[in-house]
């Protein structure tokens, strides 16, 4: 193999790793994205949980807030 044919296929090699690099950060920065998404959506409902109680202290009502008085009806 002459010199000019192994540069060729050195350069052949690095141009699919780099190929392949570039589909596994895309991937990575995808699934990045989708657990922003879901710290954001959890940070939500921690802030209405949150603002829950302090809503119910605020009316005056001693007793703590309990998940049990979420529990429908029907239970």
């Amino acid at each position: 193999m002459s010199e000019m044919d192994e540069l060729e296929h050195r350069i052949t090699e690095l141009e699919i790793q780099t190929a392949l690099q570039e589909d596994l950060i895309g991937s990575l920065n995808d699934t990045v994205a989708k657990m922003q998404q879901t710290l954001d959506l959890q940070q939500a409902q921690l802030r209405l949980l949150y603002q829950k109680m302090q809503d119910k202290g605020a009316n005056g009502e001693r007793e703590p807030y309990s998940l049990r008085d979420e529990i429908p009806p029907h239970y």
